[in-house]
């Protein structure tokens, strides 16, 4: 459990909300489903659901980016609006768009609630969908993932994507989300506050009975909430068995953790697990040993997963950055750096993640560290992010040919900015990249365009235009796709592209 704590800290960045949010639900709920009887498979699921709770905020990133400009704060206020309580959704309407200034709020506001009956949804069923192909390769049972699959549901009916109400919403969910809105009132106003909060939503929003349960007793149910470390106490709650992680294990959450990160831009698709195909072929050819290449690995996958605290509006801008923002961008590998630090088993990566923006001549962020503070690591790392960057699309540029990049790379060698023996080894690394023979699922290559170009945010028109096809045609080669990998929404889709190892698009032979 402590692998996945530690990184439900990315779930917190992404959606806006305090650190250890999901730490502190998951704690909550396994109290009150304690309380509750549930079963064991119910604890369990209750546990992992709530620690996990928003899963698949990246997923509409750039949609929420697109509509209201900064996708974080959406999210944020998302976990908070009350739709079957008119008064108190008009106050908190009131607040909505604060974060663009002003004079753009009232606009924003507006633009949400005509978008809602329209786009509610579809958005919340990618997000949905994201969290549960995300949850079952974490391992997550299926208890579980029918409970993630009801996040924005609500007891009322009035919720998304489905509207389903009161016992049509599995047990779970109930629980996970009473436990939800006493933590984050509990945040702003203490045990009195969560009680009065829990009291509000009875019926509504929430679960009569299980409010019930909680106002019974809530105190020691909230206990955790003042503890030191949560993710100590988090980690001595979970339900029995105790999940232990090997270092294959450990591998397979970090790839489902770079696909959470990699869905926050329009053009990161693939960059992790690119980055660390590279960076593991290079420290092969270093000659590192295998734990070496094992926490090179981890480090690589993960490198990035500071990046989902940032708004994908700054991601995929394709002109140059004001000072506010690009301070954001120096700071996401501090994330990074924040949340590995947090366990011991991704301790190991953390030096190395946290310094894939370092430069030998202290020119780099966020530490400004210089040659000597930077380990082989770190320096294979940083020279695999840069050549994975310069070899993929982004909102300023096109992707450049291997031989460009190579030459780009040892300019920066030569600068003294990136390590030679790290260039050399990265270069030689990205010249074996060839196309996979084999396509998944029976998909045929122009399938593939398409799926590609879908999960890099293009819609149909602009697929269209890119592939020389009509409109018409992409959606036929969409539907295709879906029926072929039993995705039904883009953000599913650009998982499976992902997983698939069809982002970013390898060199041609």
């Amino acid at each position: 459990m402590d692998v996945l704590g530690a990184l439900s800290l990315a779930t917190d960045l992404g959606s806006g909300v305090p650190f250890e949010k999901g730490l502190r639900t998951c704690a909550v709920s396994t109290l009150l489903a304690d309380s509750l009887r549930l079963d064991r498979e119910e604890r369990r699921a209750s546990y992992y659901a709530a620690l996990l709770r928003s899963l698949g905020c990246t997923a509409t990133a750039r949609d929420f980016g697109a509509l209201f400009e900064d996708d974080v704060a959406v999210q944020r206020e998302l976990k908070t609006l009350d739709f079957g309580d008119e008064v108190m959704l008009s106050r908190q309407l009131a607040r909505f768009g604060s974060w663009a200034g002003e004079a753009r709020r009232a606009e924003l506001a507006e633009r949400f609630v005509a978008a809602l009956p329209r786009e509610g949804a579809s958005l919340a069923y990618a997000g949905c969908e994201v969290s549960a192909t995300l949850g079952r390769q974490l391992g997550l049972s299926e208890l579980a993932i029918a409970a993630l699959d009801e996040v924005y549901e609500r007891y009322d009916g009035r919720g998304f994507p489905t509207g389903r109400s009161g016992e049509q919403l599995t047990i779970v969910a109930r629980v996970v989300h009473v436990a939800e809105q006493a933590v984050m009132a509990h945040a702003a106003r203490g045990v009195a506050g969560a009680l009065a909060e829990i009291r509000r939503r009875a019926g509504g929003h929430l679960d009569p009975a299980v409010c019930e349960a909680f106002c019974a007793d809530p105190e020691p149910l909230l206990a955790p909430l003042e503890a030191d470390d949560v993710l100590v106490v988090a980690a001595a709650l979970e339900p029995p068995p105790r999940t232990m992680v090997g270092q294959s294990g450990l591998l397979e959450i970090s790839r489902a953790f770079a696909t959470f990160a990699d869905l926050k831009g329009t053009h990161l698709a693939g960059h992790s697990a690119h980055v660390a195909e590279l960076a593991l072929s290079a420290g092969r050819l270093a000659g590192l040993d295998e734990p070496a290449l094992e926490r090179l690995e981890t480090a690589a996958l993960l490198h990035d997963i500071g990046r989902v605290g940032v708004p994908s509006t700054v991601w995929d801008r394709p002109g140059p950055l004001g000072p506010a923002d690009w301070e954001r961008v120096r700071l996401h590998p501090y994330w990074t750096g924040r949340i590995l630090g947090r366990c011991e088993a991704l301790a190991r990566a953390q030096g190395p993640a946290s310094s894939h923006h370092e430069r030998l001549d202290g020119a780099g962020y966020h530490r400004g560290a210089r040659a000597a503070e930077l380990g082989r690591l770190d320096r294979l790392l940083a020279a695999a992010d840069v050549c994975a960057a310069l070899t993929e699309d982004r909102p300023y540029r096109r992707a450049m040919p291997l031989e460009t990049a190579a030459r780009t790379l040892a300019a920066e060698s030569s600068a003294g900015r990136l390590d030679a023996e790290s260039v050399a080894v990265v270069s030689e690394a990205a010249g074996m990249r060839r196309l996979r023979p084999e396509l998944p699922c029976d998909l045929r290559p122009r399938e593939v365009d398409v799926l590609r170009l879908v999960a890099r945010g293009l819609t149909n028109r602009e697929i269209g235009a890119t592939l020389c096809l009509s409109a018409r045609t992409v959606q036929h080669h969409l539907a295709s796709v879906y029926d072929k990998t039993g995705q039904r929404t883009r953000a599913g889709a650009a998982v499976f592209a992902i997983n698939s190892g069809l982002l970013p698009a390898p060199e041609p032979s």
